[in-house]
């Protein structure tokens, strides 16, 4: 029995050491307050899009939720003021996986909010299928659908007296490549519809972020906006909600053991968002509320370069 117990405790030991040394995370401390200012977050109805717009609205922020599913940002609408006692939290209607929905948000934005003062692009998905446009669907929501977004709001964002745009990366970018002439003749950046397609496909644009991040702040380069991407930790959200059932079953047990809470995974976006004294680190990549080295890929300016340019041609903005 006494070696059971040992052996019990032993486990008990070695899982709270692994979950504090690697899962745990680090968390932003500041008392900034942010009356006045508005914020957009994209995916903001679940996870830690709506953590994240969580502690945007109890610092005094104006946050728009720009959500795909109406009924559930509605409810987290309900949810963040009824938590932060914050009225000004409101819902819009964003699908990334449709540029006209893209434009149709940025045009009803600009024409009912004077302001924008942190853009937080932190939808993400990982599955198969294509877009409206015919795009892969992780390319087409994850980067292709911010990139536009961002380009829309770019001159509001300006207008601010010192503005930021956070994108939500992931440590997978590592794994991640870009192949132009299968995104000129597939649009998209796999060849197929595969569960493990959909994972390289995310790696993919993860990659994305990170280039799209590097080459925006060159091109932001001497204004009052500055830009960010990061990654959130392993978090337990409902990012794979599209997999298949026998995966679901498999991550579930391993989710809840180490990964971390929302709460918890919103801390290096809100870094971002918030920490001052940033600004001579526009472009670069975050991790645990501190600063990371990226990929050897995510370094390339010349990648950068090409991404963008061939993002706006996709887009129609050339």
């Amino acid at each position: 029995m006494s070696v059971v117990l040992s052996v019990l405790a032993a486990a008990i030991f070695s899982y709270i050491l692994i979950y504090y040394s690697l899962f745990r995370g680090s968390r932003f401390k500041s008392s900034a307050k942010l009356k006045g200012k508005t914020a957009i977050v994209t995916g903001s109805n679940t996870g830690i899009g709506k953590a994240t717009a969580l502690d945007l609205a109890r610092r005094g922020a104006r946050v728009i939720l720009a959500c795909r599913n109406q009924e559930k940002a509605e409810a987290a609408v309900y949810d963040i003021r009824r938590e932060s006692g914050n009225s000004e939290v409101l819902y819009m209607h964003l699908d990334l996986a449709s540029l006209k929905s893209v434009r149709n948000f940025a045009e009803t934005f600009l024409k009912s909010e004077p302001r924008l003062d942190l853009l937080i692009n932190n939808a993400g998905l990982i599955t198969c299928g294509k877009t409206e446009d015919g795009f892969g669907m992780a390319f087409g929501v994850n980067h292709l659908g911010h990139f536009l977004l961002t380009l829309l709001l770019l001159d509001r964002l300006k207008e601010a007296e010192h503005s930021r745009i956070v994108n939500v990366s992931a440590l997978l970018h590592r794994l991640g490549s870009v192949d132009f002439n299968l995104l000129n003749t597939q649009k998209d950046l796999v060849t197929g519809q595969s569960s493990w397609h959909a994972f390289r496909a995310y790696c993919h644009s993860k990659l994305c972020n990170v280039l799209f991040t590097r080459e925006l702040a060159n091109c932001l380069e001497g204004t009052n906006v500055t830009c960010y991407c990061l990654h959130p930790g392993v978090i337990a959200t409902e990012i794979g909600r599209y997999m298949g059932l026998w995966q679901r079953l498999l991550s579930f047990p391993i989710s809840k053991l180490f990964f971390l809470d929302t709460e918890a995974g919103a801390q290096t976006t809100l870094y971002c968002a918030l920490q001052e004294g940033l600004e001579p680190l526009s472009g670069r990549y975050f991790s645990s509320c501190g600063l990371q080295n990226v990929s050897a890929l995510g370094r390339d300016d010349a990648l950068a370069r090409k991404l963008w340019e061939d993002s706006e041609r996709l887009c129609g903005l050339s």
